[in-house]
């Protein structure tokens, strides 16, 4: 199976299948992809989006970003949701580079999980339902917004936290072209120093932070998101499989 799926303007765009769970089971491929903006999608990009027969797209961005960078195109049978989760926005002003942009990551993304329970909530449960599948979520640049809620369905359904670093840093290998077109289409525009970086530990302390402060990723849903145990189940039983090879190209 291949986990990076090639596109020409976006370069994010991967399948989440493939890793074990504790229980022994498999996330299934081609159930629950991450990428960045779909809103570039046009040409052979979309006929190679339209192949993998997409029935869902969380879209995290805030609506200004919808609105300046567009969206996935409409079809027939597609459910596009703007699912913004980001509350406080980030003050990149304010960022002292003697600090270390894994602990300011993280540092943020704790506050998503207190900004955006109404939409995390929504996500979850869309991602549940077995007739949403194969659902892709996404933001700008897939990495932030897109690696927390990712991270939280992941341990929800039990791979363990090493598997879930291991994919948000995946992103790394995207970082350089990611920024390349984003300093196409902004020439005038500064950036800080953790643009477009997904260290492996910015997630590691994202992870033990959440669980230090509710116990589990599992406490916090359903103490904090109000995620019910039956979706919970049927989100396991959306995207795991028994049979699935542990592989990825």
């Amino acid at each position: 199976m291949i986990r990076h799926i090639e596109f020409a303007n976006i370069h994010n765009f991967r399948d989440v299948g493939g890793y074990p769970t504790r229980d022994g089971r498999t996330v299934r491929w081609q159930r629950l992809y991450r990428a960045d903006s779909l809103g570039w999608l046009a040409g052979d990009d979309l006929v190679t989006f339209q192949a993998l027969n997409v029935r869902t797209v969380i879209d995290l961005r805030h609506p200004f970003e919808v609105e300046k960078n567009g969206r996935v195109p409409e079809s027939d049978g597609l459910d596009y949701r703007n699912l913004p989760i980001e509350g406080r926005r980030w003050d990149l002003v304010a960022f002292d580079d003697r600090l270390d942009v894994a602990r300011y990551l993280a540092d943020r993304y704790l506050e998503v999980t207190e900004d955006g329970v109404d939409n995390l909530r929504t996500a979850v449960e869309t991602i549940s339902r077995s007739g949403s599948a194969p659902v892709v979520v996404h933001c700008a640049a897939g990495k932030d917004r897109t690696g927390l809620l990712t991270a939280i369905i992941l341990s929800l359904v039990g791979v363990a936290d090493e598997d879930i670093i291991h994919d948000y840093a995946l992103t790394g290998l995207a970082t350089e072209r990611f920024i390349t077109s984003w300093q196409r289409r902004n020439p005038n525009v500064a950036r800080w120093p953790g643009f477009g970086a997904a260290p492996a530990e910015a997630m590691r302390l994202f992870l033990a932070d959440l669980t230090a402060r509710h116990g589990s990723v599992g406490n916090y849903c359903t103490d904090v998101l109000q995620v019910e145990v039956g979706i919970i189940e049927e989100l396991q039983n959306s995207l795991l499989s028994a049979t699935d090879p542990i592989s990825a190209g």
